[in-house]
């Protein structure tokens, strides 16, 4: 009788941890996968201070746009989240500035268009190759993230693992959404 007890309370130990264990791996993926998205909205605030630099010296009277520039690279840099704090509002605060920096890269490249000299410039080209590769980074970071936050919070939601993931503490992680008005092509008129 005291062997088939101890089985059965084994068993049930067994089960509690596997309960716990896989949510905290997948959790630990979800942490890992927000690193790599940092590392590359990182990569693309390092690569700024160089690309108004040189932009600088060929579009001087352009200064209202090479400071926001750097003032939107300074905000986005600000909004820090930890993966413990992977909610809706963090997340919505985080994308609207790194949105900014998006916006205000976007300006400078068309400014580069009405100088013939700086489109020319071989360190213009590099960092502009350098900041494409890093946006399509960005996009592929952000899509893993996405699919490993979708793996946890189903895991997490589901019978009858919600009811050790509320016991325990595992909450939802926010996903990445696309821009307000992606949706919607844009007008090309020639």
């Amino acid at each position: 009788m005291k062997h088939i007890i101890f089985v059965a309370l084994s068993a049930a130990m067994l089960s509690s941890c596997s309960y716990y264990n896989k949510p905290v791996t997948m959790q630990e993926k979800v942490d890992a996968a927000w690193a790599q998205v940092q590392n590359q909205y990182q990569r693309r605030a390092d690569l700024i201070p160089n690309l108004v630099e040189t932009v600088k010296g060929y579009a001087k009277h352009e200064s209202q746009t090479l400071e926001g520039v750097v003032e939107a690279r300074a905000r986005a840099t600000q909004v820090v989240i930890s993966p413990e704090r992977l909610d809706e509002t963090s997340l919505r605060r985080f994308q609207a500035a790194q949105g900014e920096v998006s916006s205000a890269l976007g300006r400078l490249m068309a400014i580069a268009e009405n100088y013939p000299d700086l489109k020319a410039n071989q360190n213009f080209l590099e960092l502009q190759a350098q900041l494409e590769g890093t946006e399509n980074r960005i996009a592929v970071e952000r899509r893993t993230f996405n699919e490993i936050t979708r793996e946890y919070n189903a895991y997490i939601r589901r019978f009858p693992n919600n009811i050790f993931a509320s016991m325990f503490g595992f909450e939802k992680k926010a996903y990445f959404e696309a821009d307000p008005g992606a949706e919607k092509a844009p007008d090309v008129k020639f």
